[in-house]
């Protein structure tokens, strides 16, 4: 496979039961490039990515993420890849300091406190550092869910659908943000069924 791609995977098939919800899916990504993914809710976006990241076993199809192979190396996946859910995951009991310690302690991440509190400087957490992520509006879950995703340097982001329900400033904020990391040399693959986002 070529070193330059982030993404290489041909074929990707995945069924649950006798539904195929994904028929073999080709696409390739070069590093530090952003790639929109297209596409109606229930087409499939969600389950692609989820093999993708290596959360998903692919019936068929073969190929690479981050030089890993999908098929038998997805720990290797995960631990290189930031993974964005279409709904918010993070415990809404904690504040935005707590998630971020939570999730940097799950990757390992050294000199998490320092590396934390660099996370809520980036993106501009750091005034609501204290505050319960079950309070936060849509698009500040947003931001705290892109922080968490981002706490351990991965070098690619796979996001689902993050701008779905926020407003039109969070979604401009967050696509400069997404400029940004892409300028720095993270790879973006982001699923939506926004025209204007995917283009």
């Amino acid at each position: 496979m070529n070193g330059q791609k982030a993404i290489d995977v041909r074929g990707l098939t995945k069924s649950f039961g006798d539904k195929l919800v994904v028929d073999h899916f080709d696409i390739a990504v070069p590093r530090g490039a952003i790639y929109g993914f297209l596409g109606p809710n229930g087409s499939g976006k969600t389950t692609t990515i989820r093999m993708l990241c290596g959360l998903l076993l692919p019936d068929a199809g073969e190929g690479t993420c981050l030089g890993f192979d999908v098929r038998k190396q997805a720990q290797a996946i995960k631990t290189q890849v930031g993974y964005m859910t279409q709904r918010f995951s993070l415990y809404e009991d904690l504040s935005i300091r707590e998630n971020l310690d939570f999730v940097a302690r799950m990757y390992g991440v050294k000199d998490r406190k320092n590396r934390v509190t660099a996370a809520l400087s980036d993106l501009g957490l750091a005034d609501r550092a204290g505050q319960m992520a079950g309070t936060l509006s849509g698009g500040w879950k947003q931001r705290l869910a892109l922080a968490a995703c981002l706490i351990h340097d991965p070098q690619l982001l796979l996001l689902d659908e993050p701008t779905a329900g926020v407003d039109p400033k969070a979604r401009r904020d967050f696509w400069d943000e997404i400029r940004r990391l892409s300028k720095a040399g993270v790879t973006v693959l982001v699923s939506t069924h926004y025209m204007d986002e995917a283009v």
